[in-house]
């Protein structure tokens, strides 16, 4: 991660027990995910290829807003979208999958149970003291794809306001290749109640290894996706976060005051954008 993360203290902690926690963001992510439903909102993805010598050969871009139909269901409204030149990778169902659900992950009441939460420690993010806890899934289902990794809840919201982590299964099927790379989700408290996110970075190397009819290839990907402008329905007030070009910082929460961020104190990273080769995706 980044020296916005404070030294991480794995005692356990005062006055509550693990599993009170997470029964208590588990209810507050519960509630915060039925009010998104009622949110408009804009979301940017932009995800590149690296070559050998460090630059650019071929981008996706593509601008949404997210809307509401008539009839209140969510509906994504192209904004803008130039000629994909993504050559060595390919996006997925699963990878605009991955986008819409499980990189702004939500870990609800009804979710959890597919999970194993497990208590790590309390850590500061930026002036942020939080609770982290590391989740892995129970059991992995034929087709359904589950987030693994590392988030960070709020001490004093009970929401998260980080994740970092992996969308997994991979498929490494022979000619069905469908991998995916490490992501980190920021999340703001932008309308004074819930933590909405407002930023994914992706970074790390594919290695295709199963692919029919081509030899194994690795391709460097980075991803930025950019949430922003969100407005609640039928109101007039409007949120907006446009133009972040990094991770936002996040403000103090009044637990306790600020303490100095160590680069030393950086949590493993785990991963998650899922892209597919693109010869393999002829074959």
């Amino acid at each position: 991660m980044d020296a916005r993360f404070g030294p991480l203290d794995t005692a356990q902690p005062k006055g509550i027990s693990p599993q009170q926690i997470i029964q208590r963001f588990a209810q507050k992510e519960t509630q915060f995910k039925l009010a998104l439903e009622n949110y408009t909102y804009r979301r940017t993805v932009k995800l590149d290829s690296i070559g050998d010598n460090g630059g650019i050969d071929g981008e996706y871009l593509q601008v949404d807003d997210i809307v509401l139909s008539p009839s209140g269901r969510k509906q994504e409204k192209v904004v803008f979208a130039p000629y994909n030149t993504l050559t060595r990778a390919l996006l997925s169902p699963a990878d605009f999958d991955d986008i819409e659900h499980r990189l702004p992950f939500t870990l609800t009441t009804e979710d959890v149970a597919q999970y194993r939460v497990t208590y790590v420690g309390t850590e500061r993010v930026d002036q942020v003291g939080t609770y982290v806890f590391d989740v892995a899934p129970r059991h992995m289902e034929k087709d359904q794809r589950y987030f693994e990794g590392r988030i960070w809840v709020d001490a004093k919201d009970y929401q998260i306001v980080v994740t970092n982590g992996k969308n997994i299964p991979d498929d490494t099927r022979r000619g069905q290749e469908d991998l995916s790379i490490p992501f980190t989700t920021y999340r703001q408290q932008i309308d004074g109640k819930y933590w909405f996110p407002v930023y994914t970075q992706a970074e790390g190397v594919l290695h295709f290894k199963n692919c029919k009819a081509c030899l194994p290839d690795d391709v460097h990907l980075k991803e930025i996706v950019k949430y922003g402008d969100y407005k609640q329905f039928g109101s007039s007030v409007r949120f907006t976060l446009e133009g972040l070009d990094q991770p936002p910082h996040l403000p103090g929460n009044g637990l306790t005051d600020p303490q100095t961020a160590s680069a030393g104190s950086a949590v493993n990273a785990f991963a998650a954008t899922g892209v597919r080769r693109q010869d393999a995706a002829k074959d």
